[in-house]
Parts: structure tokens; sequence; C-alpha cells
């Protein structure tokens, strides 16, 4: 099976702008994360995705292969398709560019086995919360699925709610998706549902329409980097590895 790796990447962040060239430990968080994709033997390749010829140039000093994607794009998954239309793939994972923590056991853990014929293949990844305070921040995305691990749904609300009781291990979103080109091409070719558009969370372009996402649970050190003041979250947990 062909695979390859995106990783999206934009610089017009409103709350940190050009956040992949946010440095740690004097290295840009965009090479971190393209080092740990280029760590996985499962790819044939590796390329960020980008609309910036600021975060382009920044990426080639490193040596890393770059796809300029157009600027239009409201999603990372668009611009997934994108680079799809353009750059052919059995599958394409996708790993976010602000989740430096990531590595190579981590990420292979979306990728299937084998994808049968016809079929609309996506998966992501999840762990479990460590801290109950980020159980209830807004911010982490909460994910529930069935014992096929099937995702049931996601929200920015603390769910299941523990009405019967606390024996529960909730667990969140972490930035790895795998996807193919079919699938690809449902999600560009459906319109927003009613639900997706509420929590602003585009796998609900699957769920509302039937179409199951896997979330395998890859018990990894996750922290996504949405604010200056996380980077130095990331930096302790280097320097202490």
């Amino acid at each position: 099976m062909n695979i390859i790796c995106v990783i999206p990447a934009r610089a017009e962040s409103s709350r940190f702008f050009e956040k992949p060239l946010a440095l740690i430990l004097g290295k840009p968080m965009i090479q971190w994360v393209y080092e740990h994709c280029k760590a996985v033997p499962e790819f044939s390749e590796v390329y960020v995705a980008t609309d910036s010829d600021h975060i382009k140039a920044a990426v080639e000093v490193f040596g890393g292969k770059v796809i300029m994607t157009s600027p239009r794009h409201d999603t990372a998954t668009e611009r997934l398709y994108e680079v799809s239309t353009r750059v052919e793939a059995d599958l394409y994972v996708m790993v976010n560019g602000d989740e430096p923590l990531l590595t190579r056991e981590a990420i292979v853990q979306c990728i299937p086995d084998h994808i049968e014929e016809g079929q609309l293949y996506v998966s992501n990844l999840m762990t479990d919360f460590s801290n109950p305070v980020e159980v209830v921040d807004a911010t982490n995305l909460k994910i529930v699925t069935d014992g096929q691990d099937r995702c049931l749904f996601i929200s920015r609300s603390p769910i299941p709610y523990p009405k019967g009781n606390m024996d529960y291990v909730y667990h969140k979103f972490v930035g790895v998706g795998a996807f193919n080109q079919k699938a690809l091409e449902f999600y560009h070719s459906t319109p927003r549902g009613p639900i997706e558009k509420i929590e602003e969370n585009d796998s609900f372009r699957f769920i509302e329409n039937g179409v199951p996402i896997y979330y395998y649970n890859c018990h990894c050190k996750s922290l996504s980097v949405d604010t200056r003041k996380d980077i130095e979250g990331v930096e302790n947990y280097f320097l202490n590895l």
C-alpha cells in the first residue's frame, strides 16, 4: 500500500500567527513534526502542505518537501483533499503541524492492514485524558466510541455525562487521521450538516452521513500547541525525557 503523510500548516492563525514556525528548543515546531513523520517507514513520502511562502522557505531550509496549496481552504481536511488530487496514493495520513510530541509509535496506529475495495476509509487517533481539568476544557475534543472503535460522537463538552457513575476514562482527540481517496472525495463533495456547523468539527461530514470513522487509542502523550504558553509545556516535556 502506497501511503503518504501530509502535514497541513497555515500561517493565518487568529490566536497564534505563523504557529508552525514557533521555536521549540531552538527548532521550528514544523521541523519537530516533520522529523517524527519521516521516522515512519510505512510512509513513502512526507509533505508539508501550506499556503505560506514563509513556511515553505523554512521547511526547505531543513530539507523538507512542500506542496503549495490554496489559501481558501477552511479546514485541514480540505487542504489534504487538494493534495490528493495532485499526488496519488492508497492512503493519506494527515498529521497536524501543532502536535510536536507525536512519534512513530503513535502515528502508525491509524494505518489499517488493508482497505476493502470500494470502501470509504477514515480513521483517527485518540488518547486518555490524564488531567480532569482538561475534560471540561472546551479547547479539547472529547471522543466517544463503540466496542468496534467506531466513533459515536465528538464534542467540546464533557461526554458522556457521568450521571450513573464516574467509572469512565475520557478520551481526547489526537491530531492524526488517515483517509483514502474515496473518503476525501466524499468529504469534498458533501455539504456541511447541522451538527458540523454547531460543533465546528468537520468529522461530522462523515458521521452525519453514516460513514464510519474509526478512533484508535494510541495511549500516547499528546500536547497540541494552541497558544505561545503551550510552547513552555512542550519544551519541559522534551527536557525531562
